[in-house]
């Protein structure tokens, strides 16, 4: 029974990366208007220029000018990771999701929901409220003492 319950939890933590969604350093794209991503696309997203925040997906580049971004918000889902593997072991996930409300070069309305891996969260969105100039609508006060750290 204990050596059935061992292979059980080492199985549940060799493929803990197929249940966690994105990697703690990387974003995904989740959805939104813009048809040229495909939904559930990772790559890597940036703060680090001062006109334009970049989300890279392989041969791609999504770019967001900061001055016309319009709206941010951010919200999180937890979920059960794996279910229930024994009455004592229950693990947690929290995803991160950010929405981006920015008009495009033409003028049209266009959002792009992004999953944010655990540990870019905050920087990123305090870069975001800073270089644009909009604060971050939480969608509720956990999302808040997350996002913010407070």
């Amino acid at each position: 029974m204990n050596r059935s319950l061992s292979i059980v939890l080492i199985l549940c933590f060799c493929f803990e990366a197929l249940w966690a969604g994105v990697d703690s350093q990387k974003t995904m794209y989740v959805g939104g208007t813009l048809s040229s991503i495909k939904e559930q696309t990772e790559g890597v997203s940036s703060t680090s220029d001062e006109k334009v925040f970049l989300f890279d997906y392989g041969n791609s580049k999504l770019q967001i000018p900061y001055d016309r971004i319009e709206s941010l918000e951010y919200g999180q889902k937890v979920g059960r990771r794996g279910g229930i593997v024994s009455r004592w072991v229950i693990t947690k996930k929290r995803k991160h999701y950010l929405t981006i409300g920015y008009k495009d070069e033409n003028g049209q309305q266009q959002s792009a929901v992004l999953e944010l891996g655990k540990d870019i969260v905050r920087v990123t969105l305090a870069a975001l409220e800073a270089r644009s100039g909009r604060k971050i609508e939480y969608q509720d006060e956990d999302a808040r003492k997350s996002g913010s750290g407070n």
